[in-house]
């Protein structure tokens, strides 16, 4: 997992020590306290999803195929408002079942930002240090959230970092802790609003995914020609990199889209 991140990941200084820092410490922890809850922040394309299944990848042989692996989509699986109720004890059930089949469980919530409030509360008996739960012996499990929310934030402190003549290796975590938290927890539309796992402080790592710059995106468009076993042409690393849109308006620092839309414009180069 080290390996791949370094090799793979561009630009997330703070990702790759936050997630190694956490799995390692985890995972070597033959008897943990409570589960490992990991929420990623930022805006779309930084790597989020990657990450969390490149995660995945490495701990479990069938990878995001894995029967004791789960994934959770607002959209696809909570869209109603008024069947909150029934979302919830629905989560509880098939969270607390699938424990039980396997301790070693890892569950992924996407889209944080789109989950209904208070819906998520429902699973703070999972990620707290209790020894059994409805009977279940959950502490080996992991919890990854995934959100948009902060993105903003993030985006701004890079930005301002950057003028004032900051590397990104230079962005310490502490700089970014409490605008993420002021962006994502007093949110009224989003999911950890006024969460209990907020307030109990159950998230063991905020990791902040930041804004990727033209060089990243030309890193992004190599990794993805040698993946699909294309030759590594500078005219298209080039053609790439410049149809993509850049943030703010005058410098065009940092890419819009981050790396999401690179897979799908090779095509127009070759």
């Amino acid at each position: 997992l080290e390996c791949d991140l370094a090799m793979n990941l561009v630009g997330q200084p703070l990702v790759k020590q936050q997630v190694m820092k956490g799995v390692r410490e985890f995972l070597e922890n033959q008897n943990p306290t409570k589960p490992l809850v990991l929420s990623f922040h930022g805006s779309t394309g930084t790597g989020k999803t990657y990450v969390s299944s490149m995660l995945i990848r490495h701990l479990f042989r069938d990878g995001l195929r894995s029967p004791y692996v789960h994934q959770f989509s607002p959209l696809a699986h909570f869209p109603h408002h008024e069947q909150l109720e029934q979302y919830k004890e629905n989560l509880k059930h098939w969270i607390q079942g699938n424990l039980t089949t396997c301790g070693r469980s890892a569950f992924l919530f996407d889209e944080m930002d789109k989950m209904h409030p208070g819906l998520i509360d429902v699973i703070m008996p999972f990620l707290g240090p209790s020894w059994v739960v409805y009977g279940t012996n959950y502490r080996k499990a992991i919890f990854v959230f995934i959100s948009n929310a902060g993105g903003e934030q993030i985006k701004k402190m890079t930005l301002d970092l950057w003028h004032a003549h900051k590397d990104r290796e230079e962005i310490s975590l502490q700089d970014m802790e409490s605008a993420i938290s002021k962006a994502v927890f007093e949110n009224p539309q989003n999911g950890f609003w006024k969460s209990g796992i907020i307030n109990e402080h159950l998230i063991d790592f905020v990791v902040p995914f930041l804004p990727l710059k033209r060089h990243h995106v030309k890193q992004c468009v190599t990794n993805e020609l040698l993946q699909q076993g294309l030759e590594v042409r500078q005219d298209v690393i080039q053609g790439v990199a410049d149809s993509i849109p850049y943030f703010p308006e005058e410098e065009k620092i940092f890419s819009s889209t981050g790396c999401k839309t690179v897979s799908s414009r090779i095509s127009f180069y070759f």
